[in-house]
């Protein structure tokens, strides 16, 4: 009791010493929610609770096994009898126990996504489906949909299905979960629905589990979906106590079935319990809080409470008008280096944050010409997105059509009917008159193990693509490049699909017609070939180790559960944050506020907000307004800024014009070989694989020494090796 009352604070001690009944914390940013959680599971467990009637619920691998570690170092070996970790691991552990209860067998496979449009598209076969609209991909994910909502195939199809294509849907789920159970198999929306099944059908195991847990602990409660919560109601019973911890301004994940109506009506689903708030920030600045808080008070679905900080008031939110994307690059370059010199803080202290995955292009670019280093966190650089890759291998199939390697990418995609065997049939063919697989094309009639109507879709295939060859020192870039999606229906493929997925598939290729658009408007002569010569210094950058010094980018649902002394939260316009696809409720405005909460909240010292007036956006240049988020801002909390003077002017600015806050330290930096080092494995088109022995010089200088299995040590340039990290 004596290191408890020493280590928390009067909120925090009360929320854990309290055990009369169920109880929710609502926790607020900063708040030390995660040592409040792990220390009332060891308090519950020194009140005489034995550790194996302990649920603690969690939403990540990485939650679970930092809660693992932790509750070890206060209890000991008790923790490895909590049962603990993800919804998805202990629901799948019950199963097993209890698989004979639903006609399974106990070693059950578990399907991944992969796996489970594998599945369907097998059901595609079988029922013959041949629906324009209907992919496995898109009936997969809607298959996931239905399952989170708890609706089953009969239900379905008897009160949802009307149309004939959810009709033919509705078949697909039906004979999809058939041949689940027919492969002793279990999709990942399974290891939900299934207990939900095996709890409800069966009292007796209800009870039995209802007896083994007496208390329910779940972290990060605003994530819980709908059967989740269920989950936990079924198995409380009235008499197993809930603990339920979370933040409602920090639900943002209701595009994934997130409900936060789950924390809205706890106190109305356990009518005895008791509710405990955590308002103390430890992380951030009290105007940092009060700024955030000027913008949340907004929402209506909340429960109330106001953070508040003994930390210093430290300074206003810069916010700042950009010309452009380019010009906002250039703005967050500049500040980057002021905060990292007057502050002396390394570049880990610094995070960028957007709204979607596409606005990291113009950024990646804008640090790159600066030489700042930066790493990517949950997902992929722009030009390496499979999406954006799949446009720019047409792109240099058009420029060489020597290029097998493109060519092979792009050959069935959008999908034309050529599949592998085909493939693979005329390579050989190639291969054995030694000619290239492009000229092999105009060839294929001659390749008699391929059938006919593939044969037609092969022609039809070179036939496209010998009209943009031609075509291609006719029309500009944008033009040929816009023509060329436009003809292969890529955008309108994803569009359909219709997805969050898809849809940011969609916007990537939206993003990369935009760049090639600026690209030739600030390049009116451009060619191909210097496109591709411009983006082949943007792809193929190696992921940093995270002890590396750079600069950290991300979306900012990725950036939930992190904090950094500066952030940037840019792309602050309609239609972009708040991310506007004609929304249908004001609860999805709402979800949209409270991304932007946890934006402002991730930092601890500094907050940095950008908007750009005018951006490229669908091939064109859109004036953009600023975010309704900035006009509520508390205006004595920000400082308001501008940067470029336009379009024009940006266009204009050369790399010459950031020479007045170049960081001598990152002079010679390379993004694309920064993670080369001594000791590391690499290959080279020639030479193979090796290891590296030594490094020496900078910049386009720098030689590499490397031991190569079969051809002993080689000293290269760097620059030109071209060498990939294994």
């Amino acid at each position: 009791m004596k290191k408890l009352q020493s280590l928390l604070n009067q909120e925090q001690l009360e929320a854990v010493e309290y055990n009369s009944n169920s109880n929710m914390i609502v926790a607020g940013a900063g708040s030390g929610k995660t040592m409040a959680l792990n220390y009332k599971i060891a308090y519950i467990i020194d009140q005489g609770l034995s550790p194996e009637n302990i649920l603690a619920l969690t939403f990540t691998n990485k939650a679970a096994n930092e809660m693992k570690s932790r509750i070890y170092e206060l209890v000991g070996k008790k923790a490895d009898q909590i049962w603990m970790g993800t919804f998805h691991s202990i629901f799948a552990r019950i199963l097993r126990i209890e698989s004979e209860k639903l006609n399974y067998k106990s070693n059950f496979s578990i399907y991944d996504r992969e796996d489970s449009v594998a599945l369907v598209s097998t059901v595609f076969q079988a029922l013959n489906v041949n629906m324009e609209n209907l992919t496995p991909n898109k009936v997969q994910r809607r298959i996931s949909f239905l399952k989170n909502q708890m609706i089953l195939p009969d239900e379905y199809a008897k009160h949802v299905a009307e149309t004939p294509e959810e009709k033919k849907v509705a078949e697909i789920y039906k004979e999809y979960n058939l041949r689940l159970y027919q492969n002793n198999a279990m999709d990942f929306d399974d290891l939900l629905l299934k207990p939900l099944d095996l709890f409800n059908s069966n009292q007796r195991v209800l009870q039995k589990y209802g007896r083994q847990f007496k208390y329910i602990l779940v972290d990060e409660f605003q994530d819980t979906n709908k059967a989740q919560y269920e989950l936990v109601k079924l198995l409380s019973g009235g008499r197993t106590k809930v603990c339920a911890v979370g933040d409602d301004a920090q639900s943002i994940y209701g595009w994934r079935g997130a409900e936060i109506k789950n924390m809205l009506d706890f106190e109305k689903d356990f009518p005895k319990s008791k509710v405990f708030r955590l308002e103390q920030n430890y992380r951030s600045t009290k105007t940092i809080l009060k700024a955030a808080d000027s913008v949340i008070k907004n929402n209506a679905g909340q429960i109330p409470k106001t953070l508040w900080t003994e930390n210093v008031d430290g300074e206003k939110l810069n916010v700042i008008r950009c010309a452009d994307e380019k010009d906002e690059a250039y703005q967050i370059a500049k500040a980057i280096k002021k905060e990292v010199t007057s502050k002396k803080l390394s570049l880990n202290d610094v995070a960028i944050l957007y709204r979607i995955h596409s606005q990291s292009r113009a950024l990646e670019e804008g640090l790159r010409r600066v030489k700042i280093p930066y790493k990517i966190i949950g997902g992929v650089e722009f030009y390496r997105r499979k999406e954006v890759k799949d446009v720019i291998a047409y792109l240099r199939v058009l420029s060489n059509q020597d290029d097998e390697e493109s060519l092979l990418r792009i050959m069935n995609y959008p999908q034309r009917g050529i599949g592998n065997t085909s493939i693979t049939k005329m390579t050989a063919f190639s291969q054995k008159l030694d000619i290239t697989l492009f000229n092999t094309m105009a060839r294929v009639f001659e390749v008699i193990e391929v059938k006919e109507r593939i044969q037609k879709n092969v022609k039809q295939f070179k036939q496209l693509l010998d009209k943009y060859i031609d075509l291609k020192d006719k029309l500009s870039l944008p033009e040929l490049s816009s023509a060329l999606v436009d003809e292969l229906g890529i955008l309108k493929m994803y569009k359909s699909e219709n997805t969050s997925d898809s849809m940011t598939k969609y916007e990537n290729i939206q993003e990369l017609l935009a760049g090639i658009q600026m690209f030739g408007k600030e390049n009116p002569d451009a060619t191909i070939e210097d496109f591709l010569a411009e983006v082949s210094l943007v792809a193929g950058i190696d992921s940093l180790d995270e002890k590396e010094n750079s600069v950290t980018m991300m979306t900012i649902h990725n950036s939930k559960g992190l904090e950094f002394p500066v952030v940037f939260v840019t792309g602050c316009e309609e239609d972009i944050f708040p991310l506007n696809r004609k929304f249908d409720s004001e609860a999805n405005m709402e979800e949209e506020r409270r991304l932007f909460y946890v934006a402002v909240t991730r930092a601890e010292q500094k907050v940095y907000i950008t908007y750009a007036r005018s951006r490229y956006r669908f091939g064109e240049v859109a004036y953009q307004s600023k975010s309704r988020f900035i006009e509520e801002l508390d205006p004595d909390s920000i400082s308001e800024l501008s940067g470029g003077g336009g379009r024009k002017s940006s266009r204009r600015r050369k790399a010459a014009d950031y020479d007045e806050f170049y960081q001598e330290s990152f002079d010679d930096f390379d993004q694309e070989r920064r993670s080369l080092r001594v000791g590391s494995k690499v290959t080279h088109d020639i030479f193979g694989t090796g290891k590296i022995l030594a490094i020496t010089g900078n910049g386009d200088m720098q030689k590499v020494s490397i031991a190569f299995e079969e051809h002993g040590t080689k000293h290269l340039l760097a620059k030109f090796a071209n060498l990939k990290l294994i």
